[in-house]
């Protein structure tokens, strides 16, 4: 994924004596406010996955989340300053990794997603991983095409979801936040996010009744 080449004020001190890979996050942000672009480049490094495995469980778009990953690092560019080491590096970026997707998505009034989450997790995890209570795979060609029946269901189901349900529900039961992390990504009260969390699960059971048998 390509991403345009921020510019920087030259800053007379070198990072060549720094070993930037294992400096901790807060370390990294604070030399990249400083205008350093290769803490930069490296914050694009450690979050680029992450953000863009993010972004494709919105949008269900590869070609998609790339441009809205993108979006995300020049509006992090943007608003590097903004960052406060108090708070975890990753849930700032994760905030507006999702501000980015869900501002897409009512625009574009989106419909399609997948609780698979990445392109490189495979359908056993993606169920595994949203807790519901699923039945164990077998290798049979009747059981794969159940499971690829049931996961289509899933889908749509999750794609009926208001899109601060969809987020609340991808970050606690694919990303396996905790309510306070979501909380934090999302910049909502934790109350706030519980009964969206509630709200979201109702809705899935609703609307995934006539599979329980």
């Amino acid at each position: 994924m390509a991403f345009p080449a921020p510019r920087f004020p030259d800053h007379p001190l070198p990072l060549a004596a720094l070993d930037l890979a294992n400096l901790p996050d807060a370390d990294v942000a604070a030399l990249a406010q400083q205008g350093r672009e290769p803490a930069y480049r490296e914050l694009i490094k450690r979050y680029e996955r992450p953000v863009f495995s993010l972004v494709y469980r919105m949008v269900r778009d590869r070609e998609l989340a790339e441009d809205l990953t993108q979006e995300t690092f020049v509006k992090v560019l943007n608003n590097i300053d903004r960052y406060q080491p108090e708070f975890k590096l990753s849930s700032w970026l994760f905030k507006i990794a999702n501000n980015v997707a869900i501002d897409h998505l009512r625009r574009r009034q989106l419909d399609t997603v997948s609780i698979d989450g990445s392109p490189h997790a495979s359908t056993a995890e993606a169920i595994e991983s949203s807790r519901f209570d699923i039945a164990d795979q077998q290798e049979s060609a009747l059981d794969e095409m159940a499971s690829r029946e049931l996961g289509g269901s899933i889908e749509k189901a999750i794609a009926s979801l208001r899109p601060e349900y969809r987020a609340c529900i991808m970050l606690r039961h694919v990303e396996d936040r905790s309510y306070e992390e979501i909380a934090a990504t999302l910049d909502l009260p934790l109350g706030t996010v519980k009964t969206y969390i509630h709200r979201a699960r109702h809705e899935l059971r609703e609307a995934l009744a006539h599979l329980r048998e």
